[in-house]
């Protein structure tokens, strides 16, 4: 059955992968932390969201790949590829989340900066089609590393991550200065060469290309689902943009694309009946600005508020009995779980709860999501908190814990909370010139860009 060509359809296929750590290579400078094996209790509001985001980062500076200083694709080996698989779309939230420490001062400027540079030389000699880099990298060499058997080419989608991160990165570093100059002129040579348009085909656009497989695998980019801003970075981009046409006529035009129903008396306009994983709600919207966002088909701040509350309602009636669910601890999306990886959702509710649903919702659902955080920290921490953050997932009806970190839970969290702290990346990208000139050739409304 074909549904929804979205990255948790085919992560699932590699759901057996068995834990085992890493051997880590820990950065000259790692970032100061507290102990992980303590917390500190009693404190405000503001010292939480702090701790949370400064913690998690770990994982993506301490734990960064010591070569490409890419994202780690997890914190476990998993598909029996070993500890140097990195993942595009991962160090894509990842450059975002440096970007955060960088004006945190968790991290001197000079450093991040430093380390950024290092990544995007390694970007331009790393493996590349048509300008699209693959979902996977080997994180020494560059080369890629297939994601599944006939994944072995440009990923268009894991591209678009990357590129949000990127394109934040350039407007963040705007100094005068050898090495900023550098920063920023390299991603601008990266992001003019991606031929977003070779992905399209005829009033269609694609997810994969392969120079084995070619179009094989089919995946045609239809909505609603997290690949938002692979539409909008097309339509953005200054050499080889997609015909701003192909959004209505590929993207919006699918089975499950117009919804317009209410659930647990909450309308959603877009989408699969229930809203799907809370990943729709995040991936796109890391630097997407949806506040105030609006197009013929949606408004999109009301439609993530609206999914992310339908997510929690259906935690609190939780028609299925499981353990542990309520209030104070909801939030299904796409993680581990107990006997591999799955795509939860109101739909799909396997009994898992991911951290990451509900900690990266703070600009939707501020007040649910802080009883969340609270929970999983002051409550469940012993077993939930760790020296890269939440663990990935949980399970109380199995008494499950997960041992392993992902860098696409883990980089929302951090991005996320610092839009509802101080929209720091939304500002960066909702500024850049190609962006509001794409927004606008999709039609697009928004305060941010102007009418």
């Amino acid at each position: 059955m074909k549904k929804l060509s979205c990255l948790w359809l085919l992560a699932a296929c590699y759901s057996l992968a068995l834990p085992a750590a890493f051997s880590q290579t820990q950065p000259e400078k790692p970032v100061e932390q507290f102990n992980s094996a303590s917390r500190l209790l009693n404190l405000t509001d503001e010292q939480l969201l702090e701790l949370v985001q400064r913690q998690t980062f770990r994982y993506f500076w301490d734990f960064g790949h010591p070569v490409s200083h890419m994202a780690r694709e997890r914190s476990n080996t998993a598909f029996e590829y070993g500890d140097e698989v990195v993942t595009t779309g991962g160090t894509g939230f990842g450059v975002m989340a440096m970007i955060v420490a960088a004006e945190r001062e968790w991290v001197p400027r000079d450093s991040v900066a430093a380390r950024l540079l290092k990544m995007v030389r390694f970007l331009a000699k790393a493996d590349h089609y048509h300008g699209v880099f693959p979902h996977w990298l080997n994180g020494a060499t560059g080369k890629t590393i297939p994601f599944s058997r006939k994944d072995d080419g440009g990923d268009l989608v894991e591209s678009s991550f990357l590129f949000q991160g990127l394109l934040c990165v350039r407007q963040y570093f705007d100094r005068d200065t050898p090495q900023e100059k550098e920063l920023r002129n390299r991603i601008t040579w990266l992001w003019n060469d991606v031929e977003w348009n070779w992905h399209q085909r005829d009033h269609a656009l694609y997810w994969h290309w392969s120079p084995n497989h070619g179009w094989s695998m089919d995946f045609e980019l239809r909505g609603y689902n997290e690949a938002l801003i692979t539409y909008v970075l097309g339509a953005s981009a200054p050499r080889y943009p997609i015909d701003p046409q192909v959004y209505h006529k590929c993207w919006a035009q699918s089975s499950h694309f117009k919804n317009e129903k209410e659930f647990y008396g909450i309308k959603l306009s877009l989408g699969f009946d229930y809203g799907g994983p809370l990943f729709f709600t995040h991936y796109s919207y890391l630097g997407l600005n949806p506040t105030g966002l609006s197009d013929r088909y949606a408004d999109y701040q009301e439609l993530n508020v609206n999914q992310t509350l339908i997510n929690y309602q259906h935690c609190i009636k939780n028609p299925n009995g499981y353990k542990g669910y309520g209030a104070n601890c909801w939030g299904l999306t796409a993680s581990d779980t107990y006997n591999g990886y799955n795509a939860h959702s109101p739909t799909n509710d396997l009994g898992t709860i991911t951290p990451t649903a509900a900690l990266s919702a703070f600009p939707y659902t501020p007040e649910q999501s802080m009883k969340a955080l609270k929970h999983f920290y002051y409550e469940l921490g012993d077993k939930l908190w760790s020296e890269y953050g939440f663990i990935d997932a949980f399970n109380e009806t199995q008494n499950w814990y997960a041992s392993s970190h992902l860098a696409i839970d883990q980089g929302p969290i951090i991005v996320m909370i610092e839009n509802y702290r101080t929209g720091l990346l939304w500002k960066l990208f909702m500024k850049d010139p190609d962006i509001r000139r794409g927004l606008k050739k999709l039609e697009f409304t928004s305060p941010a860009i102007g009418e």
